[in-house]
């Protein structure tokens, strides 16, 4: 079967690359001249299942309020007259109860535990390199209150057999020893030792090799500007270079999805979060971390990828803005230089945004539309990379008419009542 793939990112990557492995004849379009060029090039480095949660969560509300207010805050929101702004906020506000969290993060759990399962297997086949490290995730806990928030996520934790451990600040450091510097920051952790580590952007750049050998055709520098359609089905991609037929098209452009999707009538739930990062060579190993760090209190994430540190975080709603403001870069700095002083110069560090593509549950939307040949695969949020692999497996089978592995029957765009 020919396969369109719309969209070069780790997601529409990984999609092409396991449609291929599955005999199809597959075309990926990207309007960027290479892979992984703006969401998935400088994210935060971490495949992380057992920290995939959703934004949407009991206290939510509450919580958000007093982040508007702090000096560096996880959340902004620079508000404007937008529906679709307004409609995925009131739709997040609409999943902050306890009956919907539970539901929503294990299914978010589910996919990417069974998507690190696919990337293991992935690398022992190809022995892909990418700085990656297999040296778990610590959540690190500033204050009391949010080391006994954690009650609800160990219990889905525990429900879905992820493994976790519950560190004092002495735990802590004995798993990242850099964090002796900021003992008394800290009151304890959550260890998630299956999650890994890495650089998403050479991780993409390097399958897309891959996948080029197995066949994908990558037309780069291809702008996709809307759908031919005909009896239900999708008859043509129309681009900048040409309008380009295909027996099935799937959909992986995240931010961008729901655009292109408006214009056959159909509506994806997901807006763009605007998350930062900084990435920083280090200048003394000893104070750096060996791993990732989840900083609870600025929600930022600190990894180690190989002779860098890449801090990354934030969550700003303000559309499809790639503004870099000195405030953000403030914050990331803060969270790293409290916790890893001297690991190295905060201030020569490459400064970067871009643009997460989230549903207002935290789960992606993945799988079939209304349109029998249109494929969806977007809205992965902060855990684009983490559910990469997975998420592409299940839509690789659906398009061949094949059972995913796990249940997906709750991931697709039915679940909005589309």
């Amino acid at each position: 079967m020919k396969v369109a793939v719309l969209g070069g990112g780790v997601i529409g990557v990984t999609t092409a690359y396991y449609l291929a492995q599955a005999g199809h004849n597959v075309t990926l379009l990207e309007r960027q001249h290479g892979a992984a060029l703006e969401t998935s090039f400088a994210n935060a480095g971490q495949v992380s299942p057992g920290y995939a949660s959703p934004w949407a969560a009991p206290g939510i509300p509450v919580k958000a309020m007093k982040w508007l207010f702090m000096e560096h805050a996880p959340l902004i929101l620079r508000p404007r007259l937008d529906f679709a702004m307004i409609s995925w906020l009131v739709g997040m506000l609409r999943n902050c109860t306890a009956t919907r969290y539970a539901v929503n993060k294990s299914r978010m759990v589910r996919l990417a535990e069974y998507s690190r399962d696919c990337l293991i297997a992935l690398r022992k086949e190809t022995g892909i390199q990418y700085d990656g490290r297999t040296r778990g995730t610590l959540q690190l806990f500033r204050t009391q209150a949010q080391l006994d928030g954690t009650a609800k996520d160990i219990e889905v934790l525990r429900a879905d057999g992820v493994p976790f451990e519950l560190l004092d600040p002495d735990g802590c450091i004995a798993a990242e020893p850099a964090l002796a510097h900021a003992r008394s920051k800290i009151v304890g952790g959550l260890c998630l030792p299956n999650d890994e580590t890495g650089d998403c952007f050479k991780f993409t750049a390097e399958l897309a090799k891959l996948a080029a050998a197995a066949g994908v055709s990558f037309e780069y520098g291809r702008t996709i500007l809307g759908f031919r359609t005909e009896r239900g089905n999708i008859t043509q991609v129309e681009t900048s270079a040409g309008p380009l037929s295909a027996d099935a098209y799937v959909l992986a452009l995240g931010s961008f999805s729901p655009r292109l999707a408006r214009q056959i009538g159909l509506r994806i739930p997901v807006y763009p979060v605007k998350g930062y990062s900084l990435t920083i060579p280090i200048s003394d190993p000893t104070r750096a971390p060996e791993s990732t760090i989840m900083d609870e209190t600025f929600k930022i994430a600190i990894t180690r990828l190989g002779d860098r540190i890449r801090v990354g975080g934030m969550a700003e709603i303000s559309g499809y803005t790639n503004d870099l403001p000195q405030r953000r870069r403030a914050t990331l700095e803060h969270s790293v230089t409290d916790l890893f002083e001297g690991s190295g110069d905060a201030k020569a560090a490459s400064f970067w945004s871009g643009l997460r593509p989230m549903t207002p549950d935290g789960t992606p939307v993945v799988g079939r539309t209304s349109y029998a040949n249109l494929f969806l695969n977007s809205g992965h949020g902060t855990l684009g990379w983490t559910m990469a692999c997975g998420s592409a497996r299940v839509v690789a089978d659906l398009v061949g008419e094949r059972s995913p592995e796990i249940d997906a029957s709750d991931l697709g765009l039915a679940r909005y009542g589309n």
